[in-house]
């Protein structure tokens, strides 16, 4: 029987002797930085069709202040970033960023999160770069479905940047998907064959209500077809290192599938959250279903020392709440997700 409560949480590095530690005890190891509030699509369940009210780009960090800001996190204690968007790839000259990035010498794990339209072009200068991992978002392997729910005929793009990634060497690349009631609901055991002929490690994520536009999705609860994709693959919990998100992952010794749940709803795990999340303007955002923030870019533009920077991250760390409040309250968080950050 399905418990998701039994199962073992993602495994993560140890933290940094010198690790930030939140009021709660919860050692900050893991920052999310997005380079670009900008996507080239319009998912249902993030941005809005017609949404034009972006950051002026004058007011993005530039390449020069992100690294710096990671550098400080870094020499705080924190080993594992991410770049996000909007969708990141729409970002010029990325790999050089990654490249920086990668040289820092505290950074252990560096990822990317994506759509997939640009991939095709940019998977093999992302990898000579020294991206280590990729998480590719597909919620369908339906045009049609795909349409509906991005406002694009993306579809061919993406599989054709999955193909170019795998081609450029990334290996376990992470398909995430946000199965939604009466729209892509019934795709999961498609999508579960095709990671499984393509060697792709599959998540799901539960919606979650940011802005008007995921507080009008309908999310699938999992336990049915988890209990179903448990029974037909012998699935078996899996704590094998492979992020260190919130995920919890299964996997079937038969095939070699590896399987993924984000539940930050049914199940939240802000109990072991270690991250937080650096918007393109330069605010920290401590939790995605909170308001609670912290503004860097006029501290880095104003001539800030390295040792302000540092202590400016741990006031940021303190306004960290103990939990976000999605289900109490839905309507709190009206930022969408690409405004946050990933």
């Amino acid at each position: 029987m399905f418990s998701p409560s039994s199962q073992p949480t993602d495994a993560a590095l140890p933290p940094a002797s010198d690790s930030l530690r939140d009021r709660f005890g919860r050692s900050i190891d893991y920052v999310r930085i997005s380079v670009t509030d900008r996507c080239d699509l319009r998912c249902s369940y993030c941005i809005p069709k017609g949404f034009r009210d972006f950051e002026e780009p004058a007011h993005w960090l530039t390449f020069d202040e992100i690294v710096r800001v990671a550098a400080a996190f870094a020499r705080l204690g924190t080993r594992r970033f991410r770049l996000t968007g909007g969708e990141p790839l729409l970002r010029r000259n990325l790999p050089e960023l990654i490249a920086r990035l990668a040289q820092l010498p505290q950074v252990e794990d560096l990822s990317l999160t994506t759509n997939g339209t640009q991939l095709a072009r940019h998977a093999q200068a992302l990898r000579d770069a020294g991206l280590h991992r990729l998480n590719v978002s597909l919620d369908s392997l339906r045009g049609d479905c795909v349409q509906a729910i991005t406002g694009s005929d993306s579809l061919p793009r993406v599989l054709a940047g999955l193909e170019a990634a795998q081609q450029a060497g990334f290996r376990r690349i992470k398909i995430n998907m946000v199965p939604m009631v009466g729209v892509n609901d019934s795709d999961v055991d498609d999508m579960v064959a095709f990671c499984i002929e393509r060697g792709f490690v599959l998540r799901l994520i539960e919606a979650m209500p940011m802005g008007h536009t995921g507080q009008q999705t309908q999310g699938m609860p999992f336990e049915q077809v988890m209990e179903r994709l448990q029974a037909r693959h012998g699935l078996v919990p899996d704590t094998a290192p492979l992020g260190g998100g919130p995920a919890r992952y299964w996997s079937s010794p038969a095939t070699g599938f590896t399987l993924g749940l984000i539940t930050p709803m049914s199940q939240h795990f802000c109990a072991s959250c270690n991250r937080v999340r650096l918007a393109v303007d330069g605010t920290l955002y401590m939790c995605l279903g909170q308001n609670d923030d912290f503004a860097l870019r006029e501290r880095l533009r104003s001539g800030c020392s390295e040792t302000e920077l540092e202590e400016a991250l741990r006031q940021a760390i303190e306004l960290k709440p103990e939990r976000h409040e999605f289900n109490e309250k839905p309507e709190q968080t009206v930022r969408f997700m690409s405004m946050t950050g990933g």
